[in-house]
């Protein structure tokens, strides 16, 4: 099932998304209701194919925190190591856990936008695990069982900003940082979902990658970040990104694409 969040005519309202099998077009079927936290929904009776005059999709959550994996394949490590951006030749054994707060937060086709204290920021095509239900000291085993769903995320970074902040609070937290989309996708291979990167078009294969090679899978993810935060449905994870990270400049086109998912399409600005 996917779960999107749309507008139409300026009114943002939550969708399931469906093919149709005549025309094999998507379609937002809107819903009544909130459907995270096990909230009820049902459908209000409209429909709206995704090109119609008057919708946009929105990013599918805003979440009230999003928490990143930072060197979470050994491959992203290896690279930030031979690109100069760390001391390190490996990835860390232990998580390397960021925050972005909710107003990094972007939707499909929304533009990022270069802070003017950065030229330098790159691309980090990812794999989006959104919280279904309150989770506290959640064990392992069980972790699954509190996801709602997957998107395609950008964790854009300011690379000349976070070799200056330790914390990379700006080079990670600053507005349009966190793009989301298209939708919620509920059933997903997350044990082996396979991430690529396009920009401007073109793919770039060497910011490809698979779950498959996380360091600290999904449920240790969730584990050990529910030892020390509450998680709250519609929060995110970022669970990493599994190769190398590349430059955006103004007027570039970056799209993630998450096989199962689809793709996240936006544009660079300069602010």
């Amino acid at each position: 099932m996917r779960i999107a969040r749309f507008l139409h005519n300026d009114v943002p309202q939550y969708a399931f998304v469906q093919t149709d099998k005549d025309d094999g077009k998507d379609y937002l079927v809107a819903l009544d209701g909130y459907p995270l936290g096990g909230s009820q929904v049902s459908p209000t009776g409209e429909r709206y194919a995704l090109d119609d005059e008057g919708v946009r999709l929105l990013a599918p959550i805003i979440p009230s925190k999003i928490y990143g994996l930072a060197k979470n394949y050994e491959a992203h490590a290896q690279f930030m190591h031979e690109a100069g951006h760390s001391d390190i030749a490996h990835a860390p054994e232990d998580m390397m856990i960021f925050m972005k707060p909710s107003t990094s937060v972007i939707g499909p086709d929304d533009p990022i936008v270069i802070p003017p204290a950065s030229n330098d920021m790159n691309f980090e095509p990812e794999v989006a695990v959104v919280i279904g239900r309150i989770a506290k000291n959640v064990p392992v085993d069980k972790a699954m069982d509190y996801v709602l769903g997957y998107t395609c995320v950008n964790d854009v970074t300011l690379r000349d900003l976070q070799k200056l902040d330790p914390m990379w609070t700006r080079a990670k937290g600053f507005d349009t940082s966190c793009p989301l989309g298209p939708w919620i996708q509920t059933e997903l291979d997350w044990r082996d979902a396979k991430i690529s990167f396009t920009l401007n078009g073109q793919d770039v294969p060497e910011a490809s990658g698979t779950t498959a090679n996380l360091i600290h899978g999904i449920p240790e993810q969730i584990a050990t970040i529910s030892s020390f935060a509450t998680l709250l449905p519609g929060d995110v994870i970022l669970t990493g990104t599994p190769n190398a990270s590349g430059s955006l400049r103004p007027g570039d086109e970056a799209i993630v694409h998450v096989e199962g998912i689809g793709d996240l399409r936006n544009v660079v600005v300069r602010g």
